[in-house]
């Protein structure tokens, strides 16, 4: 298996994801702190469960659907829309309430002793969308969903809002046919009190002109001016009929107020196809209106057109409506005077046979045929009744329950995947954008040419973030982890290749602030410096916060407080071959000691008897900012180095420091970039992959196997 290429693992990442991944633990804890709270809100926060009821709504036909051809269902997407507002409407909603008795269970649910009003309690539940109703599209199923948080209770309120819509639908639909059979019985009566009135009148007849044997039901008469007279009388009860149906439509229609008439869509009320085609675009356009108004303000120009729309077509189905009304009266009018005329002509018809009749027969014959016309049309009243009664009798089905509405185990809210993948969304785009927003307001350095252009100082070293990891004084696992150092000592020789030496070389590393890295750097440099088989001394001068003793696990005394007071002599402090080539000096342990001009002379002297034994020696200060120490020492040194954490301090806390060095008359020498994680950009990633190509440089020389061969890209 081929080994894996170090120049392709550290191939430099974009903009974008060098940012993310520089972040990335501010990230991670954004994320984390979002689900938490997620989780700790969802687990505390009332279930609500859900049951769902489905039913498929069909419209209502007309009432003698027995005896007319059926006709067969159509999807009528406004028919639909109209059933979902009407099941939502306190029309529905109000008995539901009042029923399960909502308004109490409500209240005591929300800790109050009172009823809710009726009226509060339909605003609270369909606001609230407890109650929300929805159909498939091109389907007349509808699907009623009820929230409670009471698993039976959610049931309850599908099941009832089923059962009184249910209710509802069948009224509706049997409200013309009763409306129907009412007349048509009170007409049945009339008429049978006038065939016993008209069948008294015969017989008295009979009695006083002693006439017998004659069946009153069909009397023999061959005369044709009496057949001529059944047939008007045949005809009349026809019109008769036609005109008390126009009169009952006309009645019906006008007794509808006005503003109710736009949206009634009834075959048996309204015949005219055209003003149910302009009922429908009617309300296709109040719905159009209704859903721009959700979104639209009203000075909007497309609600603008909307609403003109609407009016037009508005005032044209009203127009319409109202011809219509004209048209119901002028033909019940009509069909009225019809059946006066035609009365009028029997009437004369019936004077001119009585005319010509037998004196004697005359009479009976005629209180004869009006008892058989009005047995006719009490026989024409009973057959209309018995038609309808059958056609009301006949079970309806408006409403066709699909499935009931069952008590579920499982609460729908709060939902833990829904709320735990939102948490997992919310809490990553707050995490990047918290990054990107931090990113954009860090006014630190971002790049090796960044740092040389705005000190005006050569970057001498890059250090590596995961070099941290290790304790300085560990002998590292893999070659390549101190060639950043080698690289750093190589850059600084070269440095001073020019400068004259009069003994050896005084080196100071600074930092503009605490917590750079510093003191673990300087270490490995001046080991670094040893092992290249210079002389070194490593003095720790950070007498308020030292740190060398413990990198290099030796004694904090005697150092260098208790040399500048004289208490011990340089031999004595001084800790010789802790590593190849080097020595040390710790701080020493004095309390409250601080290093003030009064030792400058004494640092001084003991920085020239030191001079002639050492080719380098180096000293540990601390921060230049806000520490007096770090200035004192400065101004005895050759040369300064200036440390840099990647992206921890501002721009202008660093320019600070480097005014701070100048202002004491010291040029720096050099710039060390610390702790820059991989891929933090192109240029550092250049040095990454000098050093990884070392490491797999030593490995093949060690006798591993090489697989393949590391090619470095062109620099740019």
């Amino acid at each position: 298996m081929a080994n894996s290429d170090p120049v392709k693992d550290n191939a430099p990442l974009p903009a974008f994801l060098q940012t993310l991944n520089l972040r990335k633990a501010l990230i991670l804890l954004i994320l984390a702190l979002v689900v938490v709270t997620t989780v700790a809100v969802t687990a505390f926060l009332p279930k609500w469960y859900r049951s769902t009821a489905s039913i498929r709504v069909l419209k209502i036909g007309n009432t003698n659907a027995v005896f007319q051809a059926q006709t067969s269902d159509y999807y009528d997407p406004y028919f639909v829309q109209d059933q979902l507002r009407t099941i939502k409407s306190p029309k529905i909603i109000h008995p539901v309430i009042e029923r399960l008795r909502l308004n109490e269970k409500i209240a005591a649910s929300l800790g109050i002793s009172t009823p809710f009003p009726v009226d509060f309690t339909y605003d609270y539940l369909t606001k609230k969308n407890l109650i929300s109703v929805e159909s498939p599209k091109t389907s007349s199923i509808l699907e009623i969903t009820a929230d409670a948080r009471d698993p039976a209770l959610a049931a309850a309120i599908a099941n009832e809002i089923v059962a009184i819509y249910t209710e509802d639908r069948i009224n509706l639909a049997t409200a013309a046919q009763k409306a129907d059979l009412a007349e048509l019985h009170s007409q049945l009566d009339a008429q049978a009190k006038v065939v016993t009135a008209q069948r008294d009148a015969v017989e008295k007849l009979r009695a006083e002109l002693s006439i017998s044997g004659i069946d009153l039901t069909n009397p023999r008469n061959n005369d044709m001016e009496v057949e001529r007279l059944r047939q008007m009388q045949s005809t009349l009860v026809a019109l008769n009929v036609d005109a008390n149906s126009l009169k009952t439509r006309y009645e019906s229609f006008r007794d509808i107020p006005p503003e109710k008439r736009l949206t009634l869509v009834n075959a048996q009320l309204i015949e005219d196809p055209g003003i149910q085609r302009l009922q429908q675009t009617y309300l296709e356009a109040e719905q159009n209106v209704t859903k721009l108004s959700a979104r639209l303000g009203e000075a909007h120009p497309e609600m603008i057109v909307a609403r003109d729309n609407l009016a037009k077509i508005k005032n044209q189905l009203i127009a319409q409506l109202t011809g219509y009304e004209y048209t119901l009266k002028s033909k019940a009018g009509e069909a009225e005077a019809r059946v006066t005329g035609l009365k009028k002509q029997l009437d004369e018809a019936r004077a001119a046979q009585i005319e010509n009749a037998a004196k004697r027969m005359r009479p009976f014959e005629e209180a004869v045929q009006k008892l058989d016309e009005a047995t006719r049309l009490y026989t024409t009243f009973k057959l209309t009744l018995r038609q309808r009664e059958i056609d009301y009798n006949q079970p309806k089905r408006p409403v066709e329950v699909l499935s009931k509405a069952e008590a579920k185990i499982e609460p729908a809210r709060p939902s833990w995947p829904v709320n735990i993948s939102f948490a997992l969304l919310f809490g990553a785009v707050l995490g990047i954008g918290a990054a990107l927003l931090i990113d954009m307001f860090d006014a630190s350095f971002r790049s090796v040419a960044d740092t040389e252009r705005r000190l005006q100082r050569p970057v001498l070293g890059v250090i590596p973030a995961s070099l941290s990891a290790r304790k300085p004084a560990e002998e590292p696992l893999d070659p390549s982890e101190d060639e950043p150092f080698r690289v750093l000592q190589t850059n600084i020789t070269l440095a001073l290749r020019n400068k004259p030496k009069t003994g050896a070389h005084t080196l100071v590393m600074l930092s503009a602030g605490p917590g750079e890295g510093k003191s673990t750097t300087l270490l490995r440099l001046a080991r670094a410096m040893g092992a290249a088989g210079e002389r070194v001394l490593l003095i720790d001068a950070d007498l308020r916060r030292p740190t060398q003793h413990h990198l290099l696990n030796v004694a904090k005394t005697p150092g260098l407080a208790d040399l500048l007071q004289s208490k011990v002599t340089l031999d004595q402090c001084r800790s010789r071959n802790i590593a190849p080539g080097l020595d040390f000096i710790p701080s020493g342990s004095v309390s409250g000691f601080t290093l003030s001009l009064f030792y400058a002379d004494r640092l001084k002297e003991i920085l020239a008897d030191l001079r002639g034994q050492y080719d380098r020696i180096v000293f540990d200060a601390p921060p230049i900012i806000g520490v007096s120490d770090a200035a004192v020492i400065t101004s005895l040194m050759d040369n300064v180095l200036l440390l840099i954490q990647y992206r921890r301090n501002p721009l202008s806390m660093v320019l600070r420091a480097q005014q701070t060095i100048t202002g004491l008359d010291k040029e720096i020498l050099g710039v060390v970039l610390n702790r820059v994680p991989k891929n933090a950009g192109a240029d550092y990633s250049y040095y990454s992959k000098n050093y990884a190509y070392y490491g797999a440089k030593k490995r093949d020389r060690a006798g591993e196997p090489a697989d393949e061969k590391i090619a470095f890209p062109e620099k740019k």
